[in-house]
């Protein structure tokens, strides 16, 4: 048998949709699990939309998710003469014809159907015109569209996500292939594209089981069998909406700038929709490409879930070394004006990223550490604030105590946590209450790695230092 030929074929008139990033890497599992080629196809004949730098972020966004094309990418629009040489051998074949219709015309008619409360279908005038009044009308100079003659037939197809779906050609116009000026129409282009580039298998959205009685009626046309389709349920927002940007970030690149490692992105989208079996979440590449099928992918529409991609994002962190954020955290310290003063920040990488969820969750506690005076209060630091009253100042007080004597050489976690355990047994204090605003005070919240950790890695002259800051005060700064 031959191996599979797959394409993903986006327009480059926007960004890549995370939709659209699903659908490629569903197809690149599939090319990937059977042997087969992943064909990227750049589908820019929307001349006013589309843009070189709409293609760079979607060619950008696609290699950063590690979706790596066999062939291409190729551009639909070098593709015109061939679809025109289709449109014009239908005609010969008398599969197509040429409709003198102007627009003027079929808006006429539609307005007359709709005032005898009708719905307005082509008649298919066109394609009755003999030879004679064809040849006529052409020597005149009319304009003309190609329109495609709808067969009197079953148009169906066992499709690999929803199984058998059909329709019927007379449910149809005999529709458009060619505009007045030559250009091919979507349905067309595609498959006109898809034949030459010997596609084998279509993996695609939903949204497209309405084109699929269409291209596969030019199939047939043009005397090809079609390819096996696989319709692939929308993405839904967590209300149950189609995702859009009201959701929030939509476009593969926000969340990478958010912080998203590829492989979490790469494998939650891969689980949008598609299950390996049992309750496994976290899959290795090798792993998603032994297990994936068309058939595992399920036919309802699948949820977005933020909160889900960042826990995932938060297991791919937790499993990385320190050494391998060292690069995307100090972009992201750039970004945000923070230097690390010649700091070796990997110390810090790795006290806190088991609790961070994203690259900039991580770069932002980086921050803090280097210079607490960035910390901002959050709920639970204020309410430890409001429980312990004056107690806050006095505790970091006894604390700055019990950590002034200890050296620079000495500042260590074991040092540091033997040192305020002996404070808080001589002062009657429970440890909590001893540890949790030194907490507070360096970070804002009353959650971070171990408090002798936090101290350690933070150093000896930045604690002290911003200690007395805020028990003079008596309170944290936001």
């Amino acid at each position: 048998m031959t191996a599979p030929r797959v394409r993903f074929a986006p327009s480059p008139t926007g960004y890549l949709h995370v939709g659209g990033a699903r659908t490629a890497l569903f197809n690149w599992l599939f090319a990937r699990k059977t042997g087969g080629t992943f064909v990227l196809r750049i589908e820019d004949t929307d001349r006013e939309r589309s843009s070189e730098a709409h293609t760079r972020v979607i060619l950008d966004g696609l290699s950063w998710l590690g979706i790596t094309w066999d062939e291409g990418p190729f551009f639909q629009g070098a593709y015109a003469a061939r679809h025109h040489d289709d449109a014009m051998r239908l005609v010969a074949g008398n599969e197509a014809y040429r409709c003198f219709c102007t627009r003027e015309e079929l808006d006429a008619r539609r307005a007359e159907a709709e005032a005898r409360k009708e719905s307005f279908r082509y008649d298919g005038r066109c394609g009755r015109l003999s030879p004679a009044e064809v040849a006529g009308r052409l020597a005149e100079g009319r304009g003309f569209t190609i329109r495609l003659r709808m067969p009197d037939e079953e148009l169906a197809w066992d499709d690999a996500v929803h199984g058998r779906i059909s329709a019927h050609g007379r449910d149809f116009d005999d529709i458009i292939i060619l505009r007045s000026d030559g250009s091919a129409i979507y349905n067309l282009a595609v498959v006109s594209d898809d034949i030459a580039m010997r596609i084998t298998d279509v993996i695609r959205g939903d949204d497209h089981i309405s084109n699929t009685p269409k291209q596969i009626a030019l199939y047939r046309a043009l005397g090809h069998t079609p390819p096996v389709f696989a319709h692939v349920p929308m993405i839904l927002g967590m209300d149950g909406k189609k995702l859009s940007k009201r959701h929030g970030a939509t476009a593969v690149g926000d969340y990478q700038d958010q912080g998203i490692l590829p492989a979490a992105m790469r494998n939650f989208l891969a689980l949008l929709g598609w299950s390996p079996g049992g309750d496994r979440e976290i899959l290795p590449e090798d792993e998603m490409i032994a297990l994936f099928s068309l058939e595992a992918i399920q036919g309802k529409p699948a949820v977005f879930d933020t909160a889900k991609l960042e826990w995932m994002n938060g297991q791919y962190l937790s499993a990385l070394a320190a050494d391998a954020l060292l690069e995307p955290v100090t972009r992201q310290l750039g970004r945000m004006g923070v230097s690390a003063g010649g700091r070796d920040v990997r110390p810090i990488i790795g006290a806190v990223k088991a609790r961070s969820r994203t690259i900039l969750h991580v770069a932002e506690q980086v921050a803090v550490r280097l210079d607490p005076s960035r910390a901002a209060l959050d709920g639970k630091g204020e309410a430890l604030i409001r429980k312990l009253g004056p107690a806050y100042a006095t505790n970091l007080g006894l604390a700055i105590g019990a950590l002034e004597p200890i050296g620079e050489a000495e500042w260590r976690a074991e040092p540091i946590l033997g040192a305020l355990k002996r404070q808080a047994e001589e002062h009657g204090l429970k440890l909590g209450d001893a540890l949790q605003p030194i907490r507070v005070a360096l970070t804002g919240s009353t959650v971070s790695e171990p408090v002798n950790e936090l101290l350690e890695v933070v150093g000896r002259a930045t604690a002290l230092a911003r200690l007395r800051q805020v028990a003079e005060r008596g309170h944290a700064a936001a």
